[in-house]
């Protein structure tokens, strides 16, 4: 190590202690110069700011770059195909990208570094951690994370005379059909477009007691007659209890927007979404937005508790052990609940959501949702398939012929067949 690093290592003890980061100092054998690239997200803004402390603490230099998703992914693809060894510290999505980089060893094997001292990988939430994770090896730390909740309009319920939202998706489905009927607005209203909609589906199917494919993602399992059972509710709840005239194009803006309008009692998505329905510049019902768990199907309440964001260091890096002590000053728990408590970000440790530090900025109903979603979520929102863009557009499809009244099963059956040609050829 050199001189002047050491220097700045005894400057900076003091200052390590005082911020409860538990920073080592940089390790032996690589180099002082640490190459971390994020994507332009509010996590990394905020990070961004924080890393002056971290080089004062540690001595070393971090050469941070951000670039949009797009540009993210191409330079992943490239230089990572290519073993190039100029990326230590990645941000990239577990769910977009995971599979392909576990599949193809891009990633560092973690499990060994988050399972020493205090770090407490045990302190982060199972649908989160189960994302990052590829034949029992952690390969990722969760960054932020959302789950599917209920929005609902409190005054309107209370027109209707129910004494608490709906507990299961059968009394959703009953409630959203009294709401259409003596309501004068949709009882009901979520994402219709193909690919947009199948992340909040997958709530209702695993809900249902299915999923898109077998554990070891061989195997298509949409020709379960549980999986039938899901695209068939989701579709009635659009289709009779849904917005007048309701496009099979809507994303979640055009979604929110009507729930935000006050044209619809209740509505399924995913809850980092809320300040969209809680801001009074951004909705007309602000200060009537309820927020509940998801309801329970016959498998129970099992929405989607993903994390969006997580980090990873390059298997071909030459600075591994530098690399870890970034990514676990990043996401101790400490700075976890900083970033929570002072910039809104979900985070995945379940130490963030039990403080009530962590929790202040959330409305309540929301934060008791949560908790009680991450309880029995499931870590993946999607088919976890390299080409999950092609994936999407097939498991899609039913949801939009359930939501015009085409022949569903039918629908399924065939969705279920290319799928499962979709999953043989990547297996190729």
């Amino acid at each position: 190590m050199k001189r002047r690093t050491m220097m700045k290592l005894s400057l900076a003890a003091g200052a390590a202690a005082v911020t409860g980061t538990g920073l080592a100092g940089c390790s032996g054998g690589g180099s002082d110069t640490l190459q971390v690239t994020l994507a332009n997200h509010p996590w990394s803004e905020a990070i961004r700011d924080m890393v002056p402390e971290f080089e004062a603490a540690t001595g070393l230099t971090i050469n941070l770059t951000q670039l949009g998703e797009d540009q993210l992914s191409d330079q992943y693809n490239v230089k990572l195909n290519a073993g190039a060894t100029d990326l230590d510290v990645l941000m990239y999505r577990p769910l977009q990208e995971g599979r392909q980089f576990s599949q193809y060893g891009y990633l560092m094997d973690l499990t060994d570094r988050v399972n020493e001292g205090d770090y407490g990988w045990d302190d982060y939430q199972a649908g989160p951690q189960s994302a990052t994770m590829h034949e029992d090896q952690v390969l990722g730390v969760p960054l932020t994370t959302e789950r599917e909740c209920l929005y609902y309009r409190t005054d309107l319920l209370e027109q209707l005379g129910a004494s608490e939202p709906p507990q299961t998706l059968d009394e959703l489905v009953e409630l959203s059909a009294r709401g259409a009927a003596d309501l004068g607005i949709a009882g009901f209203v979520a994402r219709t477009a193909r690919s947009a909609a199948v992340t909040q589906f997958s709530s209702y199917l695993y809900s249902h007691g299915a999923d898109f494919h077998s554990e070891d993602g061989r195997t298509s399992t949409l020709d379960a007659p549980e999986a039938l059972a899901a695209y068939e509710m989701y579709g009635q709840l659009i289709r009779e209890y849904g917005p007048a005239n309701v496009s099979t194009d809507m994303s979640w803006n055009e979604a929110m927007a009507i729930f935000t309008q006050g044209n619809a009692l209740f509505y399924t998505e995913a809850d980092v979404l809320f300040p969209n329905a809680t801001d009074p510049a951004k909705s007309q019902v602000s200060d009537t937005v309820g927020f509940a768990a998801f309801p329970a199907g016959p498998a129970g309440s099992r929405p989607f508790n993903i994390p969006s964001w997580a980090l990873a260091i390059n298997e071909a890096s030459q600075n591994q052990d530098n690399a870890w002590e970034f990514v676990r000053w990043a996401t101790t728990k400490e700075r976890t609940l900083q970033l929570q408590s002072e910039q809104g970000l979900m985070s995945a440790r379940s130490s963030a959501w039990n403080d009530a530090s962590g929790t202040a900025g959330f409305p309540a109903d929301l934060t008791e949702s949560i908790n009680a979603n991450s309880q029995d979520g499931v870590g993946h929102d999607r088919p976890l398939v390299i080409k999950v863009a092609q994936a999407r557009e097939i498991v899609g499809q039913p949801i939009v012929d359930a939501i015009t009244g085409g022949d569903v099963a039918g629908s399924v059956q065939a969705a279920h067949e290319a799928f499962q040609a979709f999953l043989d050829d990547e297996a190729e």
